[in-house]
């Protein structure tokens, strides 16, 4: 049974918090067969901490977004617009939220911003080896135009594809 996704801009305290609480949650199930617990610890403090989030929105013009369905806290979006494209760095659902729709309607508010920033391309990035992600990309429009491999530090790379969806 699909519902509505609200979808809230992210600003306070509170809400980082809960969205980091929330990545460790996705990421401990999600990421650790793909990737490792060690990699995915290093990840979520690098990337996905409050403190990270914080900086990310303060110095690099990053957006963070709430998806509530049912008044639940079910994921996360983060996007930064950027001259040439909106590169949308984070869409995260909680296991017992996908396949109900929630993507999809998070895609299209996320057309809607790249279209009241200008931009008519979406680009993110992937691991290549998260297939279940890969495949709902897809299945949403987007294309698989390049590899990408990234030192991320640590002796951690990011092994990822580069996708694009034309709005």
């Amino acid at each position: 049974m699909s519902h509505t996704l609200n979808i809230a801009k992210a600003t306070s305290d509170n809400q980082l918090k809960a969205i980091e609480a929330l990545a460790e949650t996705i990421w401990a199930e999600h990421y650790t067969p793909i990737i490792g617990a060690a990699q995915v610890s290093y990840m979520l403090e690098k990337f996905q901490s409050y403190p990270a989030m914080k900086h990310q929105i303060e110095q690099e013009n990053t957006l963070y977004f709430q998806l509530h369905a049912l008044s639940e806290l079910v994921g996360y979006f983060a996007v930064k617009p950027t001259a040439e494209h909106l590169f949308l760095s984070k869409l995260y659902l909680a296991s017992n939220a996908r396949g109900q729709g929630f993507a999809k309607q998070a895609l299209d508010f996320i057309k809607r911003l790249a279209n009241e920033h200008g931009l008519s391309t979406i680009v993110l990035t992937v691991n290549k080896y998260n297939h279940l992600a890969i495949n709902a990309y897809q299945a949403l429009g987007f294309e698989n135009v390049a590899e990408v491999v990234a030192d991320i530090g640590n002796g951690y790379i990011m092994d990822d594809f580069r996708l694009e969806l034309h709005c």
